[in-house]
Protein backbone atom coordinates (compact mmCIF):
# COMPACT_ATOMS: atom_id res chain seq x y z
CA UNK A 1 0.00 0.00 0.00
CA UNK A 2 1.54 3.28 -1.11
CA UNK A 3 1.12 6.12 1.37
CA UNK A 4 1.76 9.81 1.93
CA UNK A 5 2.04 11.98 5.06
CA UNK A 6 0.17 15.29 5.25
CA UNK A 7 2.09 17.72 7.44
CA UNK A 8 2.26 21.44 8.13
CA UNK A 9 4.45 24.06 9.75
CA UNK A 10 1.97 24.56 12.60
CA UNK A 11 -1.38 23.61 14.05
CA UNK A 12 -4.19 25.21 12.08
CA UNK A 13 -2.20 25.06 8.85
CA UNK A 14 -4.93 23.20 6.97
CA UNK A 15 -3.91 19.55 7.47
CA UNK A 16 -7.33 18.21 8.41
CA UNK A 17 -9.25 19.98 5.65
CA UNK A 18 -6.75 18.89 3.02
CA UNK A 19 -6.57 15.34 4.38
CA UNK A 20 -10.36 14.92 4.27
CA UNK A 21 -10.53 16.36 0.77
CA UNK A 22 -7.71 14.14 -0.43
CA UNK A 23 -9.36 11.05 1.02
CA UNK A 24 -12.64 11.98 -0.67
CA UNK A 25 -10.88 12.62 -4.00
CA UNK A 26 -9.26 9.18 -3.78
CA UNK A 27 -12.64 7.63 -2.95
CA UNK A 28 -14.10 9.35 -5.99
CA UNK A 29 -11.46 7.50 -8.02
CA UNK A 30 -12.78 4.23 -6.57
CA UNK A 31 -9.69 3.73 -4.42
CA UNK A 32 -9.91 2.08 -1.01
CA UNK A 33 -8.38 4.55 1.45
CA UNK A 34 -6.77 3.68 4.78
CA UNK A 35 -6.55 6.67 7.11
CA UNK A 36 -3.95 7.22 9.82
CA UNK A 37 -3.37 9.94 12.40
CA UNK A 38 -0.02 10.80 13.98
CA UNK A 39 -0.26 11.21 17.75
CA UNK A 40 -2.93 10.53 20.39
CA UNK A 41 -5.82 12.41 18.74
CA UNK A 42 -9.30 10.82 18.62
CA UNK A 43 -11.24 13.53 16.76
CA UNK A 44 -9.47 13.53 13.38
CA UNK A 45 -9.64 9.72 12.98
CA UNK A 46 -13.43 9.93 13.39
CA UNK A 47 -13.58 12.43 10.52
CA UNK A 48 -11.35 10.12 8.46
CA UNK A 49 -13.84 7.32 9.01
CA UNK A 50 -16.70 9.53 7.79
CA UNK A 51 -14.90 9.68 4.44
CA UNK A 52 -13.32 6.26 4.12
CA UNK A 53 -15.88 4.14 6.04
CA UNK A 54 -12.83 2.39 7.52
CA UNK A 55 -11.42 2.79 11.04
CA UNK A 56 -8.48 5.20 10.99
CA UNK A 57 -5.41 4.08 12.93
CA UNK A 58 -3.24 6.13 15.30
CA UNK A 59 0.54 6.16 14.91
CA UNK A 60 2.07 7.33 18.18
CA UNK A 61 5.73 6.62 18.89
CA UNK A 62 5.42 7.51 22.58
CA UNK A 63 2.29 5.53 23.41
CA UNK A 64 3.02 2.61 21.09
CA UNK A 65 6.80 2.51 20.63
CA UNK A 66 8.45 2.30 17.21
CA UNK A 67 7.51 -1.35 16.71
CA UNK A 68 3.94 -0.52 17.66
CA UNK A 69 3.85 2.25 15.03
CA UNK A 70 5.06 -0.16 12.37
CA UNK A 71 2.62 -2.83 13.47
CA UNK A 72 -0.39 -0.53 13.48
CA UNK A 73 0.55 0.87 10.08
CA UNK A 74 0.98 -2.58 8.57
CA UNK A 75 -2.39 -3.70 9.92
CA UNK A 76 -4.01 -1.03 7.78
CA UNK A 77 -5.56 -2.15 4.53
CA UNK A 78 -6.25 -0.16 1.38
CA UNK A 79 -5.15 0.83 -2.09
CA UNK A 80 -3.63 4.00 -0.67
CA UNK A 81 -2.75 5.23 2.81
CA UNK A 82 -3.18 8.84 3.94
CA UNK A 83 -1.40 9.77 7.17
CA UNK A 84 -2.45 13.05 8.79
CA UNK A 85 0.29 14.64 10.86
CA UNK A 86 0.07 16.45 14.18
CA UNK A 87 0.94 20.09 15.00
CA UNK A 88 4.03 21.31 13.14
CA UNK A 89 6.22 18.84 11.26
CA UNK A 90 8.90 18.53 13.96
CA UNK A 91 6.77 19.20 17.04
CA UNK A 92 7.04 16.21 19.35
CA UNK A 93 7.65 15.66 23.04
CA UNK A 94 8.85 18.82 24.78
CA UNK A 95 11.27 20.74 22.57
CA UNK A 96 12.29 17.67 20.56
CA UNK A 97 10.96 15.78 17.58
CA UNK A 98 10.34 12.38 19.23
CA UNK A 99 6.78 11.24 18.42
CA UNK A 100 6.41 14.07 15.89
CA UNK A 101 5.11 13.76 12.33
CA UNK A 102 8.72 13.77 11.15
CA UNK A 103 9.53 10.95 13.59
CA UNK A 104 6.74 8.78 12.18
CA UNK A 105 8.04 9.46 8.67
CA UNK A 106 11.47 8.28 9.80
CA UNK A 107 10.08 5.14 11.49
CA UNK A 108 8.16 4.25 8.32
CA UNK A 109 11.24 4.24 6.11
CA UNK A 110 11.39 7.98 5.38
CA UNK A 111 7.77 8.09 4.21
CA UNK A 112 7.21 11.04 1.80
CA UNK A 113 5.64 14.21 3.18
CA UNK A 114 3.36 16.79 1.58
CA UNK A 115 3.57 20.12 3.36
CA UNK A 116 0.28 22.06 3.65
CA UNK A 117 0.81 25.72 4.48
CA UNK A 118 -1.54 28.68 4.93
CA UNK A 119 0.60 31.72 4.00
CA UNK A 120 -0.37 35.30 4.69
CA UNK A 121 1.63 38.31 3.55
CA UNK A 122 4.63 36.19 2.51
CA UNK A 123 6.54 35.34 -0.64
CA UNK A 124 10.32 34.87 -0.39
CA UNK A 125 10.04 34.39 3.37
CA UNK A 126 7.75 31.42 2.73
CA UNK A 127 10.50 29.92 0.55
CA UNK A 128 12.98 30.31 3.39
CA UNK A 129 10.54 28.57 5.73
CA UNK A 130 10.02 25.68 3.30
CA UNK A 131 13.76 25.23 2.84
CA UNK A 132 14.26 25.38 6.59
CA UNK A 133 11.63 22.71 7.21
CA UNK A 134 13.16 20.50 4.54
CA UNK A 135 16.77 20.91 5.67
CA UNK A 136 16.35 20.97 9.47
CA UNK A 137 16.47 17.16 9.70
CA UNK A 138 16.53 16.35 5.99
CA UNK A 139 12.81 15.58 5.94
CA UNK A 140 11.51 13.83 2.84
CA UNK A 141 9.22 16.69 1.76
CA UNK A 142 8.13 15.89 -1.79
CA UNK A 143 5.53 18.58 -2.35
CA UNK A 144 3.86 21.73 -1.08
CA UNK A 145 0.17 22.64 -1.07
CA UNK A 146 -0.91 26.21 -0.35
CA UNK A 147 -4.10 26.49 1.69
CA UNK A 148 -6.75 29.20 1.79
CA UNK A 149 -5.23 31.44 -0.88
CA UNK A 150 -6.52 33.19 -4.01
CA UNK A 151 -5.53 32.22 -7.55
CA UNK A 152 -3.49 35.42 -7.94
CA UNK A 153 -1.60 34.90 -4.67
CA UNK A 154 -1.03 31.25 -5.53
CA UNK A 155 0.52 32.14 -8.89
CA UNK A 156 3.00 34.44 -7.15
CA UNK A 157 3.91 31.87 -4.48
CA UNK A 158 4.20 29.02 -6.95
CA UNK A 159 6.67 31.02 -9.01
CA UNK A 160 8.68 31.99 -5.92
CA UNK A 161 8.81 28.41 -4.58
CA UNK A 162 9.81 26.92 -7.92
CA UNK A 163 12.61 29.48 -8.21
CA UNK A 164 13.95 29.06 -4.70
CA UNK A 165 13.02 25.60 -3.38
CA UNK A 166 13.78 22.11 -4.62
CA UNK A 167 10.25 20.89 -4.05
CA UNK A 168 7.14 20.48 -6.23
CA UNK A 169 4.15 22.78 -5.88
CA UNK A 170 1.16 20.45 -6.10
CA UNK A 171 -1.58 23.06 -6.13
CA UNK A 172 -3.70 25.05 -3.74
CA UNK A 173 -6.98 25.05 -1.82
CA UNK A 174 -9.00 28.26 -2.24
CA UNK A 175 -10.64 29.86 0.78
CA UNK A 176 -14.06 28.29 1.27
CA UNK A 177 -16.17 29.12 4.33
CA UNK A 178 -18.54 26.19 3.74
CA UNK A 179 -15.89 23.66 4.76
CA UNK A 180 -14.89 25.22 8.08
CA UNK A 181 -15.08 22.91 11.11
CA UNK A 182 -16.12 24.16 14.54
CA UNK A 183 -14.00 23.72 17.64
CA UNK A 184 -14.56 23.31 21.35
CA UNK A 185 -12.40 23.12 24.46
CA UNK A 186 -10.64 19.87 23.47
CA UNK A 187 -10.24 20.62 19.77
CA UNK A 188 -12.63 20.03 16.90
CA UNK A 189 -16.24 19.09 17.41
CA UNK A 190 -16.82 15.38 16.83
CA UNK A 191 -17.82 14.31 13.33
CA UNK A 192 -21.09 12.93 14.73
CA UNK A 193 -22.04 16.45 15.87
CA UNK A 194 -21.23 18.34 12.66
CA UNK A 195 -24.24 19.35 10.62
CA UNK A 196 -24.00 18.50 6.91
CA UNK A 197 -20.67 16.74 7.44
CA UNK A 198 -21.10 14.74 4.21
CA UNK A 199 -21.77 17.93 2.25
CA UNK A 200 -18.65 19.57 3.69
CA UNK A 201 -16.55 16.53 2.78
CA UNK A 202 -17.98 16.49 -0.75
CA UNK A 203 -16.98 20.13 -1.18
CA UNK A 204 -13.47 19.36 0.12
CA UNK A 205 -13.12 16.51 -2.36
CA UNK A 206 -14.22 18.62 -5.30
CA UNK A 207 -11.78 21.37 -4.36
CA UNK A 208 -8.91 18.89 -4.24
CA UNK A 209 -9.89 17.37 -7.59
CA UNK A 210 -10.03 20.80 -9.21
CA UNK A 211 -7.05 22.57 -7.70
CA UNK A 212 -4.52 19.82 -6.79
CA UNK A 213 -2.40 17.80 -9.21
CA UNK A 214 -3.53 14.42 -7.91
CA UNK A 215 -1.58 12.39 -10.45
CA UNK A 216 1.64 14.13 -9.41
CA UNK A 217 0.85 13.57 -5.74
CA UNK A 218 0.10 9.88 -6.29
CA UNK A 219 3.41 9.46 -8.12
CA UNK A 220 5.21 10.61 -4.96
CA UNK A 221 3.52 8.05 -2.68
CA UNK A 222 5.66 5.22 -1.33
CA UNK A 223 5.29 1.77 0.19
CA UNK A 224 6.80 0.95 3.58
CA UNK A 225 9.11 -1.96 2.90
CA UNK A 226 9.46 -3.48 6.35
CA UNK A 227 12.38 -5.91 6.53
CA UNK A 228 10.41 -8.41 8.57
CA UNK A 229 6.73 -7.65 8.15
CA UNK A 230 5.60 -10.97 9.60
CA UNK A 231 7.61 -10.46 12.79
CA UNK A 232 6.26 -6.94 13.28
CA UNK A 233 2.64 -8.00 12.74
CA UNK A 234 2.81 -11.23 14.72
CA UNK A 235 0.62 -11.38 17.81
CA UNK A 236 3.23 -11.81 20.54
CA UNK A 237 1.19 -10.78 23.57
CA UNK A 238 -0.02 -14.23 24.70
CA UNK A 239 -3.61 -13.01 24.67
CA UNK A 240 -5.39 -16.27 24.04
CA UNK A 241 -9.14 -16.02 23.65
CA UNK A 242 -10.82 -16.13 27.08
CA UNK A 243 -14.34 -16.14 25.60
CA UNK A 244 -15.01 -12.90 27.45
CA UNK A 245 -18.08 -10.79 26.85
CA UNK A 246 -16.72 -7.24 26.80
CA UNK A 247 -18.99 -4.22 27.02
CA UNK A 248 -17.73 -1.03 25.36
CA UNK A 249 -19.62 2.26 25.80
CA UNK A 250 -19.99 3.88 22.39
CA UNK A 251 -22.15 6.85 21.42
CA UNK A 252 -21.88 10.63 21.08
CA UNK A 253 -20.78 10.94 24.71
CA UNK A 254 -18.12 8.21 24.61
CA UNK A 255 -16.24 7.67 21.38
CA UNK A 256 -12.52 8.04 22.15
CA UNK A 257 -11.07 4.60 21.42
CA UNK A 258 -7.89 3.51 19.68
CA UNK A 259 -8.44 0.88 17.01
CA UNK A 260 -5.52 -1.11 18.45
CA UNK A 261 -7.23 -1.24 21.86
CA UNK A 262 -10.42 -2.61 20.35
CA UNK A 263 -8.52 -5.21 18.32
CA UNK A 264 -6.66 -6.42 21.39
CA UNK A 265 -9.92 -6.69 23.32
CA UNK A 266 -11.42 -8.66 20.42
CA UNK A 267 -8.61 -11.18 20.84
CA UNK A 268 -9.99 -11.86 24.35
CA UNK A 269 -13.55 -12.52 23.27
CA UNK A 270 -16.63 -10.70 21.95
CA UNK A 271 -17.12 -6.94 22.12
CA UNK A 272 -20.69 -5.78 22.68
CA UNK A 273 -21.15 -2.06 22.06
CA UNK A 274 -23.84 -0.17 23.97
CA UNK A 275 -24.98 3.42 24.41
CA UNK A 276 -25.09 4.99 27.89
CA UNK A 277 -27.38 7.63 26.35
CA UNK A 278 -29.95 5.42 24.62
CA UNK A 279 -29.79 1.84 25.97
CA UNK A 280 -31.61 1.02 29.19
CA UNK A 281 -29.22 -1.48 30.76
CA UNK A 282 -25.77 -2.97 30.33
CA UNK A 283 -25.47 -6.01 28.06
CA UNK A 284 -26.04 -9.17 30.10
CA UNK A 285 -23.34 -11.42 31.58
CA UNK A 286 -20.37 -9.15 30.92
CA UNK A 287 -16.88 -10.16 32.01
CA UNK A 288 -15.29 -6.75 31.41
CA UNK A 289 -16.49 -3.17 30.88
CA UNK A 290 -14.57 -0.41 29.06
CA UNK A 291 -15.78 3.21 29.22
CA UNK A 292 -13.52 5.43 27.14
CA UNK A 293 -13.22 9.17 26.89
CA UNK A 294 -15.40 11.61 25.05
CA UNK A 295 -17.65 14.52 25.91
CA UNK A 296 -19.99 13.39 28.73
CA UNK A 297 -20.17 17.00 29.90
CA UNK A 298 -21.77 18.00 26.58
CA UNK A 299 -24.42 15.28 26.88
CA UNK A 300 -24.78 15.32 30.65
CA UNK A 301 -28.54 15.94 30.60
CA UNK A 302 -29.14 12.93 28.34
CA UNK A 303 -26.87 10.77 30.49
CA UNK A 304 -28.63 11.98 33.64
CA UNK A 305 -32.06 11.21 32.18
CA UNK A 306 -31.10 7.58 31.50
CA UNK A 307 -31.59 6.52 35.11
CA UNK A 308 -31.93 2.83 34.29
CA UNK A 309 -28.52 2.71 32.60
CA UNK A 310 -26.84 4.61 35.42
CA UNK A 311 -28.31 2.24 37.98
CA UNK A 312 -27.40 -0.80 35.88
CA UNK A 313 -23.74 0.25 35.69
CA UNK A 314 -23.51 1.10 39.39
CA UNK A 315 -25.02 -2.24 40.39
CA UNK A 316 -22.64 -4.17 38.12
CA UNK A 317 -19.57 -2.34 39.43
CA UNK A 318 -20.71 -2.71 43.05
CA UNK A 319 -21.00 -6.44 42.38
CA UNK A 320 -17.39 -6.59 41.19
CA UNK A 321 -17.55 -6.40 37.38
CA UNK A 322 -14.08 -5.62 36.06
CA UNK A 323 -14.05 -2.17 34.52
CA UNK A 324 -11.59 0.30 33.03
CA UNK A 325 -12.65 3.94 32.55
CA UNK A 326 -10.63 6.76 30.98
CA UNK A 327 -11.09 10.54 31.32
CA UNK A 328 -14.74 11.06 30.34
CA UNK A 329 -15.42 7.54 31.54
CA UNK A 330 -14.01 8.47 34.95
CA UNK A 331 -16.23 11.55 35.08
CA UNK A 332 -19.29 9.47 34.21
CA UNK A 333 -18.63 7.15 37.17
CA UNK A 334 -18.67 10.02 39.68
CA UNK A 335 -21.85 11.27 41.39
CA UNK A 336 -22.34 14.23 39.06
CA UNK A 337 -20.88 16.44 36.33
CA UNK A 338 -21.56 20.12 37.04
CA UNK A 339 -24.72 19.25 38.97
CA UNK A 340 -26.09 16.62 36.57
CA UNK A 341 -26.37 13.18 38.17
CA UNK A 342 -24.11 10.42 36.85
CA UNK A 343 -23.46 6.80 37.88
CA UNK A 344 -22.31 7.58 41.43
CA UNK A 345 -19.93 4.63 41.77
CA UNK A 346 -17.11 6.89 42.97
CA UNK A 347 -17.81 9.17 45.92
CA UNK A 348 -17.39 12.71 44.65
CA UNK A 349 -18.07 15.03 41.73
CA UNK A 350 -16.69 16.19 38.38
CA UNK A 351 -16.50 19.83 37.38
CA UNK A 352 -15.55 21.59 34.16
CA UNK A 353 -12.91 24.31 34.33
CA UNK A 354 -12.12 27.39 32.25
CA UNK A 355 -8.66 26.20 31.27
CA UNK A 356 -6.83 22.97 30.55
CA UNK A 357 -5.84 21.13 33.71
CA UNK A 358 -3.43 18.67 32.09
CA UNK A 359 -2.14 18.38 28.55
CA UNK A 360 0.48 16.14 26.99
CA UNK A 361 2.37 12.89 27.28
CA UNK A 362 3.14 11.45 30.69
CA UNK A 363 4.23 8.26 32.45
CA UNK A 364 1.90 6.64 34.97
CA UNK A 365 3.13 4.60 37.92
CA UNK A 366 0.29 2.41 39.22
CA UNK A 367 0.83 1.19 42.76
CA UNK A 368 0.59 -2.41 43.89
CA UNK A 369 -2.75 -1.87 45.66
CA UNK A 370 -4.49 -2.37 42.31
CA UNK A 371 -2.99 -5.55 40.87
CA UNK A 372 -0.57 -6.81 43.57
CA UNK A 373 2.31 -5.47 41.51
CA UNK A 374 3.53 -2.10 40.32
CA UNK A 375 3.03 -1.05 36.70
CA UNK A 376 4.54 1.79 34.69
CA UNK A 377 2.84 2.84 31.47
CA UNK A 378 3.06 5.61 28.90
CA UNK A 379 -0.07 7.72 28.61
CA UNK A 380 -1.56 11.01 27.45
CA UNK A 381 -3.74 13.50 29.32
CA UNK A 382 -5.90 16.24 27.82
CA UNK A 383 -8.77 17.50 29.95
CA UNK A 384 -10.51 20.70 30.95
CA UNK A 385 -12.07 19.35 34.11
CA UNK A 386 -11.19 18.00 37.53
CA UNK A 387 -12.69 15.45 39.88
CA UNK A 388 -13.05 15.82 43.63
CA UNK A 389 -13.30 12.28 44.95
CA UNK A 390 -13.17 10.78 48.39
CA UNK A 391 -11.07 7.89 47.11
CA UNK A 392 -7.42 7.02 47.55
CA UNK A 393 -5.32 7.88 44.50
CA UNK A 394 -3.38 4.99 42.94
CA UNK A 395 -1.51 6.78 40.10
CA UNK A 396 1.69 8.77 40.48
CA UNK A 397 1.99 10.61 37.18
CA UNK A 398 5.25 12.05 35.84
CA UNK A 399 5.78 14.48 33.00
CA UNK A 400 9.22 15.46 31.75
CA UNK A 401 9.27 19.08 30.65
CA UNK A 402 11.27 20.61 27.79
CA UNK A 403 14.11 21.55 30.17
CA UNK A 404 14.47 18.00 31.50
CA UNK A 405 12.77 18.74 34.81
CA UNK A 406 10.04 16.36 35.94
CA UNK A 407 6.72 17.39 37.43
CA UNK A 408 4.55 14.93 39.34
CA UNK A 409 0.94 14.66 40.43
CA UNK A 410 -1.44 12.00 41.69
CA UNK A 411 -4.51 10.65 39.95
CA UNK A 412 -6.26 7.34 39.28
CA UNK A 413 -8.76 5.49 41.44
CA UNK A 414 -9.27 1.80 42.15
CA UNK A 415 -12.43 0.52 43.79
CA UNK A 416 -13.43 -3.12 43.90
CA UNK A 417 -12.45 -4.22 40.36
CA UNK A 418 -12.76 -0.82 38.66
CA UNK A 419 -9.73 1.25 37.61
CA UNK A 420 -10.37 4.82 36.41
CA UNK A 421 -8.22 7.84 35.69
CA UNK A 422 -7.70 10.76 33.36
CA UNK A 423 -4.81 9.14 31.48
CA UNK A 424 -5.51 7.72 28.02
CA UNK A 425 -3.59 4.52 27.29
CA UNK A 426 -2.82 2.62 24.10
CA UNK A 427 -2.71 -1.07 25.05
CA UNK A 428 -0.46 -1.88 22.10
CA UNK A 429 2.46 -0.17 23.82
CA UNK A 430 1.29 -1.01 27.36
CA UNK A 431 0.12 -4.59 27.17
CA UNK A 432 0.80 -5.30 30.85
CA UNK A 433 -2.03 -3.05 32.00
CA UNK A 434 -4.49 -4.89 29.77
CA UNK A 435 -3.33 -8.23 31.17
CA UNK A 436 -3.75 -6.87 34.70
CA UNK A 437 -7.19 -5.45 33.97
CA UNK A 438 -8.56 -8.77 32.76
CA UNK A 439 -6.66 -10.76 35.41
CA UNK A 440 -4.41 -12.32 32.82
CA UNK A 441 -1.68 -14.42 34.47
Amino acid sequence: MKSIIIASNCSGGGKTTFTLGLMKAFKNRNLKVQGYKVGPDYIDPAFHREVTHVYSRNLDAFLMGEEGVKRSYLKGNGDVGVIEGVMGLYDGIGAGEKASTYDVSRILGNMPIVLVMSPKGQSSTLCAEINGLKDYRNANIVGVVLNSVSQKYYDLLKYAIEQNCNVKVLGYVPKEERISLSSRHLGLVQSSEVENVEEKIDICGKLIEEYINLDELISEMKEFNCEDKLKVCKEEFNLNNKNFKIGVALDRAFSFYYKDNLELLESLGEIIYFSPIKDKTLPENLDFLYIGGGYPEVFKEELENNILMRNSIKKALDNGLRCYAECGGLMYLTKEIDGSKMVGFFEGTSNMTKRLQRFGYCSVNINEKCFDRKLRINAHEFHKSHVDLRQEKVYKVEKTQYDGKTIEWECGYFKKNTLAGYAHVNFLGNIEILKALVDYN
